[in-house]
């Protein structure tokens, strides 16, 4: 969570906000385990696990009587007809080092060239921003657009194999590949996050982020109220906040997301639109594309 918004929301309110920071699967075994009863109110996490968090019975359905913004969202961020919302897409795109890749790629073809051998930093397929590359991969093996490639299993990994020559390294932890990026050992990350890349920036790297012509994939950041959880109402109001212009303005600026409210404008230089893969799809396959990945993509 920003620590920009948690207090805008807490003096306009006048509470005080308990922000517990862990991750995804970690919260999910919280609330499984305390369904009788739960001591969170609102829940921010990774599309994946809210979708087993729903199989679960621990989230309670969105709507626009409880949280008016909700009309206001684009389709794409709505899911479930409502059991969980996106209040930013972040994405996965590739990160270069200007002064070795100029222009920054406009295609993700290009990550491909010869040119680049041994100077691709890729995610695993472990990290979720690594689906990205898997999905491109299809699609520019199959030539379908990603909402149908991305179930061309086969096609993603013969492109993934032809990819090996130019690959630096794999990383399961982001920070390790950002620092290669920026030490001049590595020219690009394919499958970089926005949101890191922005940060790194900020922080004076010398990078660039490039929304290829091809497209994006979105990366899930998901918002839900945790079922009969404590302050419903300053539950429903935290979501109601987070999904409006004032938050979702801050969020664009400072993580570098794609806004899902369509009352705020896209910056300069990001995508208008990102790719939403199938997250019950990815649940259901993933952990045998993890299996073949570890077979077939070791460098």
């Amino acid at each position: 969570m920003e620590p920009s918004v948690i207090p805008m929301f807490e003096k306009k309110y006048g509470c005080k906000i308990i922000f517990e920071g862990t991750k995804s699967l970690v919260n999910l075994e919280k609330m499984v385990s305390n369904k009788a009863k739960p001591d969170l109110s609102v829940v921010m996490m990774d599309d994946p696990v809210l979708l087993l968090a729903v199989k679960e019975d621990v989230l309670e359905k969105t709507t626009a009587a409880k949280v008016p913004n909700l009309a206001k969202l684009k389709p794409a961020a709505i899911h479930m007809d409502g059991m969980w919302t996106n209040y930013q897409l972040p994405y996965a795109g590739i990160a270069c080092a200007p002064a070795k890749v100029k222009p920054a790629p406009a295609s993700w073809g290009e990550v491909w060239d010869a040119k680049y051998k041994s100077k691709v930093i890729v995610p695993s397929l472990q990290n979720t921003e690594g689906l990205s590359l898997f999905f491109v991969a299809a699609h520019l093996e199959t030539g379908k657009p990603m909402k149908d490639a991305q179930y061309q299993t086969d096609a993603a990994f013969k492109k993934l194999r032809a990819l090996k020559p130019n690959l630096l390294t794999i990383y399961t932890q982001m920070p390790q590949a950002f620092n290669l990026l920026e030490q001049g050992e590595a020219w690009m990350i394919a499958g970089a996050l926005s949101s890191y890349a922005s940060e790194r920036k900020r922080q004076g790297a010398a990078l660039e982020m490039a929304s290829p012509k091809e497209g994006v994939m979105a990366m899930p950041s998901g918002i839900a109220k945790v079922k009969n959880g404590p302050q419903p109402e300053l539950a429903w109001a935290f979501i109601n906040e987070m999904l409006g212009a004032e938050y979702q303005k801050i969020l664009t600026e400072v993580a570098a997301a794609v806004p899902t409210n369509t009352a705020v404008a896209v910056p300069a230089g990001m995508p208008k639109d990102v790719f939403v893969p199938d997250w019950a799809h990815v649940a259901e396959a993933r952990k045998g594309w993890v299996e073949r990945w570890d077979k077939e993509m070791g460098v």
